[in-house]
């Protein structure tokens, strides 16, 4: 498995050239990726400018000699190359299992070119297996949790070393078991309007190319737009 998260992330890194903003993605494939933009950068003189989508990515960067600066330090991002929980056929994905969906759809708007990095088994016919990540803020969260208890979403507060988890911005995550997402453009919608959510899992029609790893090799599908 791990191989084939390297293979989509050194495939990713193919498109990236001399003069860009690059978005650095969050998770264990976007690592692979983030791995090779600094080889590059040692190795052949790539001459980038990154931004960043958690503490944990920009850790890793400053580690590998990246330039980065404040995602409100660039007007644009030229391409920004991310992971996703699950991807279906409408090119809508679910994001956050590693915690940092609002830094990640921060970095995403304004993104020109936007790659997802997965392998083949994140590809699904319809979203909501994964537990749907909900970023909420601190103050009020019980009052979101009992909301999405009352509706049937089966909600948990994500945990790390026995508390609750705290997001880079300082919010909670609470995860949604909703086993199928029938309409994941309208849910994020629905979720969009809910006083205390700050930002949700879902990035519906967001992304531009997906870069599928697998045994046979590396696929990339062109979202249609």
């Amino acid at each position: 498995m791990e191989n084939l998260k390297k293979m989509a992330g050194v495939k990713a890194a193919e498109y990236v050239t001399d003069g860009m903003v690059v978005g650095l993605g969050t998770g264990s494939t976007a690592y692979y990726f983030v791995e090779e933009i600094g080889r590059r950068i040692k190795e052949e003189g790539l001459k980038i400018t990154a931004v960043t989508t958690s503490s944990v990515t920009s850790s890793q960067a400053e580690g590998l000699g990246i330039p980065l600066k404040s995602i409100d330090e660039v007007d644009w991002v030229d391409v920004t190359v991310d992971g996703a929980d699950e991807v279906d056929p409408d090119f809508n994905g679910i994001k956050g299992g590693g915690g940092a969906l609002l830094m990640e759809k921060v970095v995403a708007t304004p993104t020109k070119t936007y790659i997802w990095v997965v392998d083949e088994s994140k590809l699904v016919k319809k979203l909501g297996t994964f537990k749907l990540p909900v970023e909420v803020v601190q103050y009020g969260a019980e009052q979101v949790f009992r909301r999405f208890e009352h509706l049937g979403y089966k909600p948990a507060f994500r945990q790390k070393d026995g508390q609750r988890f705290v997001t880079d911005m300082k919010n909670f995550i609470i995860d949604l078991d909703l086993g199928v997402i029938e309409n994941p453009v309208a849910f994020g919608r629905e979720l969009d309007h809910m006083v205390g959510v700050v930002e949700h899992g879902l990035f519906n029609q967001m992304v531009d190319k997906v870069i599928v790893a697998s045994p046979n090799g590396v696929q990339v599908l062109e979202a249609k737009k």
